[in-house]
């Protein structure tokens, strides 16, 4: 029987995002970190908050020429926040998860 080694984890690197499947990676790029993605996520819920708010206002005064923009902009922030939610549920799941692995 042949076993293959696992293979090691690699780290997400920002240029990976952008920039496909290249495989060139810069040696200056320093990896994303959990918080920095987490700490997005949470500006990204406040932005669209902010914007569902002021789509609100200008509805509730009349000032609001398309009222489906009110729409889309409450749907960004239903899922804005519903993505927060998830990636907070599976962090927690995974620290649960190391706590009680046995060293």
């Amino acid at each position: 029987m042949n076993f293959q080694p696992i293979q090691s984890i690699q780290m997400l690197w920002p240029s990976q995002l952008t920039s496909g499947v290249s495989g060139e990676k810069s040696s200056s790029e320093q990896p994303t970190m959990f918080s920095d993605i987490f700490n997005s996520l949470i500006n990204n819920v406040q932005e669209t908050d902010a914007v569902k708010n002021e789509k609100q206002y200008l509805l509730a005064t009349g000032q609001l020429d398309n009222p489906t923009e009110w729409s889309i902009a409450a749907y960004k922030y239903q899922v804005a926040t519903s993505l927060l939610v998830q990636v907070r549920d599976r962090a927690l799941d995974a620290y649960s998860e190391l706590s009680r692995m046995s060293i």
